[in-house]
């Protein structure tokens, strides 16, 4: 997970890199016109579907230039940093999901036939969370049920713990992106009241372009903020489901160890 996560902030800087050296560069691909050769004349034509597609990708980069590429960078960070780790929390928390119906029944079968070693055997060929507490309450099976209790409660706040890593950072940068887009508004609002006080006048032109390059970077925060939202609402009922047949396991683990007598 750690490589996995390394790979995409890599990637993710160099894009970030990519989108803003962009901006003082010009593609020469944009040039979609045709030269159509009748008889003596020349005409000039587009071909109106590329056109209409690179003037989306352009008009992207233009708004990323017009809210100023140091503030645009920054939030534009935020979101890739964001949906990097969302991207390792999926992964993780899907690989962590585990089938207890079915570990419940394979080690109380391990238990009627080969005893707790058997059963041990179970959870450590068994992948997930719910595995591992398990074994740590069979490990002190011969302890009394009351240890089991104990040994799974507290091994099951170390694995939520575990499944809830880097949901803070998603949390910091859904505060992050939207504050870095208001500050970046009213720094340019400044701009353009200095613009104004400079010129001596107040021009329709100049106070409404100005309001508008301000307004983008709000506009880009509170994009990034609402889009790692959606994947932070996502991991957390991921999580809570994943917490909750812990729980449910956890009293079944404990029931199959009374039917058997594990007591001390």
């Amino acid at each position: 997970m750690k490589k996995l996560f390394a790979l995409v902030t890599i990637f993710a800087i160099l894009f970030l890199g990519n989108a803003v050296v962009s901006y003082s560069q010009t593609d020469p691909s944009t040039d979609t016109t045709k030269v159509v050769k009748t008889d003596d004349t020349k005409v000039t034509t587009a071909d109106p579907v590329v056109e209409e597609e690179l003037s989306a990708h352009q008009e992207i980069k233009k708004k990323f230039i017009e809210g100023g590429p140091g503030f645009m960078a920054v939030v534009l960070l935020c979101l890739i940093l964001g949906l990097a780790i969302a991207l390792e929390r999926i992964i993780y928390l899907t690989l962590a999901s585990t089938n207890t119906d079915k570990l419940l029944k394979n080690i109380e079968d391990a238990l009627t036939s080969g005893g707790v070693e058997a059963a041990k055997e179970v959870c450590r060929s068994t992948r997930g969370p719910v595995a591992s507490i398990f074994y740590q309450g069979l490990d002190r099976a011969d302890q009394g049920i009351e240890v089991v209790e104990k040994s799974v409660i507290s091994y099951g706040g170390v694995q939520m713990g575990l499944l809830e890593k880097g949901l803070s950072w998603i949390t910091l940068f859904i505060a992050l992106a939207p504050m870095l887009g208001f500050l970046g508004t009213v720094i340019g609002m400044i701009g353009a009241f200095d613009a104004i006080k400079a010129a001596g006048d107040i021009s329709p032109s100049l106070v409404a372009g100005g309001i508008k390059v301000a307004l983008i970077t709000t506009v880009a925060g509170l994009i990034v903020a609402m889009i790692l939202q959606i994947f932070y609402n996502l991991l957390v009922s991921k999580v809570d489901a994943i917490v909750n047949k812990m729980e449910d396991a956890s009293i079944s683990l404990i029931d199959i160890l009374v039917k058997h007598k594990f007591k001390k």
